[in-house]
């Protein structure tokens, strides 16, 4: 397990302070089985075939989660992960209603608010944002024709592949956009949304937390694959490219005979 947060004891610190280059570092996780890989320092970032994600980057600002009414060792936690500002959700283009948006940004006693996380494979709601979501995800795939059918442990939301079609970004769903603090949306689309679970089922990846869920919403690392991830500590900004399928490349796909790699 390799140390990335903000502290200044991770790596991407104690990189920058001994080899003398930003403090900036970029993931790239790839699906399951194949390698991915991580980034010390600036880009370019080269993938086959001749792509360089960085020109993909989209940014937006971390949140400081600047809570004053929680233990010293609570506040470390806070001040060490990786905060963003979602503003509100989209499903097939439309504001998902019924979010309670008190719980978006995180509160005074640091609870709330959207982390990115390594830690959970899926990415993690508080209940009555799972319910807002995914009932509006439910009528959207409904009016595609998707056929809703029992859930499978741990997804409650999945849907017979009979009707989903195929495309280059995975699953024909509806997308589902986070629209952060900045006005940039975050696309998410059916390769990181839909989660193969038998041979005729796709379950939608996301799962409830439970209405005392500690963050509103922790992104896991399926939403994660195959988008470049930059985070920049000096600037404090997180630079996402959204899916590298759009661009005919991947996160297995990092050229390793690059000027990067050297």
């Amino acid at each position: 397990m390799a140390g990335l947060g903000r502290t200044k004891i991770a790596l991407p610190s104690q990189f920058a302070s001994t080899f003398c280059f930003p403090r900036k570092f970029a993931i790239c996780l790839p699906s399951s089985g194949s390698k991915g890989v991580v980034f010390f320092g600036d880009s370019p970032y080269v993938f086959l075939p001749n792509v360089n994600a960085a020109q993909s980057l989209t940014y937006t600002p971390f949140i400081f989660n600047r809570s004053s009414s929680v233990p010293m060792f609570a506040k470390r936690q806070f001040l060490s992960e990786y905060y963003i500002g979602v503003k509100s959700i989209k499903i097939d283009q439309k504001v998902v209603p019924n979010i309670n948006k008190i719980l978006l940004p995180a509160d005074k006693e640091g609870f709330g608010g959207t982390t990115i996380s390594t830690l959970y494979p899926y990415t993690i709601l508080k209940t009555s944002i799972f319910k807002a979501v995914t009932k509006v995800f439910i009528k959207a795939s409904a009016a595609w024709n998707i056929t809703r059918v029992a859930g499978v442990a741990p997804f409650e939301v999945c849907f017979s592949k009979d009707n989903i079609g195929s495309t280059r970004l995975g699953p024909a769903v509806p997308t589902i956009e986070l629209v952060l603090v900045n006005n940039v949306g975050w696309p998410i689309f059916g390769a990181n949304s839909m989660v193969p679970v038998k041979d005729d089922v796709l379950c939608l990846g996301v799962l409830d937390g439970g209405e005392f869920l500690e963050k509103s919403i922790m992104m896991g690392t399926y939403q994660l694959e195959n988008n470049l991830l930059q985070f920049d500590l000096d600037s404090s900004r997180l630079g996402f490219s959204s899916l590298l399928f759009g661009r005919k490349t991947s996160c297995a796909n990092f050229n390793f005979t690059s000027a990067t790699a050297e």
